[in-house]
């Protein structure tokens, strides 16, 4: 008679295992090492909190070989970075965007040449966008019960079968450590791995959130309750060139609706840079829309 206890304690066992073989040993600061996952088979997804040094920065596969590594970019603001390899040396980590609160998730490390180790919980929330003190703007994030352990940061949190959900740091917040969607985090390393960092998209305006009276909302045939009062212009900066106004109201950008700052920062992604794009105003109440050629953030 098979026995349920041991079947879970082997099933979480397998998946430790196959997480395991993505889960890279990063030693890139002064401090104890930290963790990190296999992006591509020469290429190394971290925190970037972690990444102190930009020289001698060496990795421990988890065959046991140690690796020297160069860094490929990073991108305070979402707290990520990626190294490059001298050699394609890595299996590349299989990931999963199927999460839901109250799944079954494991944290992994590979803090020291010991090997891994691992914590296990419940996803407890789905949340986002939200604000980093990096300066940054998640979509997206996971929390879980597991046990950050120090040297976690970098690594992975997966699931039962030892797929990616995203990567766990404790740069984010102050105090805490949450998951950073492997969605958005192969995202964000793909642009590393082409440009060595993030664009992202600027307007050059200063605004203030406000509420929408009923007959703007009526016109522009949506629910949204608020926008953006634009306040200052910056002098020949993309805004003031593609015909904004002080005292227009953004309502849009893109084709997303823009009630408050943080959708305006979510709205000029990398993809916008150098684009025109169409920016929805309420102008004397009603609504027009402009083109405006995006520009970057330094």
């Amino acid at each position: 008679m098979s026995n349920p206890l041991t079947e879970f304690s082997n099933g979480l066992a397998s998946a430790v295992e196959k997480g395991g073989a993505g889960t890279i040993l990063v030693d890139a600061r002064k401090r104890y090492p930290a963790s990190g996952i296999a992006y591509a088979e020469d290429l190394v997804l971290t925190a970037d909190h972690v990444v102190t040094r930009e020289e001698d920065i060496k990795v421990l596969a988890p065959n046991g070989k140690s690796l020297k590594a160069a860094l490929a970019g990073r991108d305070p603001g979402s707290d990520l970075a990626l190294l490059r390899l001298p050699e394609k040396a890595l299996t590349p980590a299989k990931t999963s965007d199927n999460v839901k609160v109250g799944q079954l998730v494991l944290a992994l490390g590979r803090p020291s040449e010991a090997g891994i180790q691992a914590s296990w919980g419940i996803v407890t929330a789905i949340s986002g966008p939200a604000r980093t003190h990096r300066g940054g703007l998640l979509d997206e994030y996971i929390q879980s019960e597991t046990t950050p352990y120090p040297g976690f940061s970098g690594g992975p949190l997966i699931n039962t079968e030892g797929e990616v959900l995203g990567l766990n740091t404790s740069g984010l917040t102050r105090g805490s450590s949450l998951t950073i969607p492997a969605k958005y985090a192969w995202r964000i390393a793909d642009s590393l791995a082409k440009h060595g960092s993030v664009r992202r998209g600027y307007l050059g305006v200063r605004t203030q959130p406000v509420e929408l009276p009923e007959a703007a909302r009526k016109a522009l045939q949506r629910e949204q309750k608020s926008g953006l009062l634009v306040l200052w212009l910056e002098e020949n900066g993309p805004a003031q060139s593609g015909g904004l106004f002080v005292g227009d109201t953004l309502v849009g950008v893109g084709g997303q609706s823009v009630g408050d700052p943080d959708d305006l920062f979510a709205a000029l992604g990398s993809d916008t840079v150098g684009r025109s794009v169409p920016v929805e105003v309420l102008r004397g109440g009603k609504p027009e829309t402009i083109h405006v050629t995006i520009g970057e953030r330094k």
